[in-house]
């Protein structure tokens, strides 16, 4: 695990103050530039309301395959794996989610060329211990915070799934933090930017994801540049909604994009990957940010 001390200059009152946060190797594994991520979304898994029991894992594992190719041709510099599709979500999920989301990606081990991330929708522990199974270099979750949601009471718990990574010898998992949980509010007096902040300093995230209420909605520009602002050199990433439209702007501001959505055909999110939406996707972002 590479660790990275900086020094940055932050906003508090007001007044201008110095800290030194410490940012782990998000930058070894993605290099300099505008980071794009784009979704892989599962459809719904056994045991799940939406699951199809007929088509089975084969089907899974035909329409993953697809979206892995077609985003990788397009030219994304990642690809996260998330079970979007495993609706009504939980916050502890069943162990054959897991394990089914492992036996996936383990069908697709082979063909993926980019580096990837998975994210157990909404279960930071069943997140690293997925990583582990399968060889991901990242993960997304909701580690910090507390908040109000569909699912009821949601606690973050990056203190048991950072021990958890280096018990099962993944200290070199670099962890990216959504500190705007969709389908919820946070019950926390304080600023995102805040919240952004602490999450750095005592909770040890990597990257730092803003979102907006919502699967395929975008976070405000200004929630963006209120954290990019106080966390400097700490990378920032628009975590929703980013479409072909609003991707120079948001570009702008961040060090890069989780994006699935926008690529889906018709702009559906649960539908196929549509290739050309991809490739005028990455071309577009390309012009704003340069090559990854």
């Amino acid at each position: 695990m590479v660790v990275l001390a900086v020094t940055i200059v932050l906003m508090h009152e007001g007044k201008r103050t110095k800290e030194v946060l410490t940012m782990r190797g998000f930058r070894e594994l993605f290099n300099e530039g505008k980071v794009i991520i784009a979704m892989i979304h599962l459809g719904a898994l056994p045991g799940t309301p939406l699951y199809d029991k007929a088509a089975g894992l084969e089907r899974l594992v035909d329409n993953a395959r697809a979206d892995l190719a077609a985003l990788q041709q397009a030219g994304v510099d990642a690809v996260l794996f998330g079970n979007e599709n495993d609706r009504p979500y939980e916050l502890k999920v069943d162990v054959a989610s897991t394990s089914a989301m492992a036996y996936l990606i383990g069908r697709l081990r082979d063909e993926i060329l980019v580096p990837f991330g998975v994210n157990v929708l909404w279960d930071p522990v069943s997140t690293v211990a997925l990583a582990s199974a399968t060889g991901a270099q990242f993960v997304r979750e909701i580690f910090t915070g507390v908040y109000g949601s569909d699912m009821g009471l949601w606690e973050g718990c990056a203190a048991k799934a950072l021990r958890y990574a280096r018990r099962l010898g993944r200290s070199n998992l670099c962890f990216l933090y959504n500190i705007s949980a969709e389908f919820a509010s946070p019950l926390d007096s304080r600023s995102l930017a805040e919240r952004a902040k602490s999450a750095v300093f005592s909770s040890l995230a990597d990257a730092i994801l803003v979102s907006g209420p919502m699967t395929g909605e975008q976070a405000p520009l200004e929630h963006l540049r209120a954290v990019k602002a106080v966390l400097g050199p700490v990378p920032v990433l628009a975590n929703t909604g980013v479409r072909h439209e609003t991707v120079r702007d948001v570009l702008s501001i961040t060090d890069g994009v989780i994006v699935g959505t926008a690529l889906k055909r018709d702009g559906v999110t649960w539908n196929p990957v549509d290739p050309d939406r991809a490739r005028e996707f990455v071309a577009i972002a390309r012009e704003r940010g340069g090559p990854a």
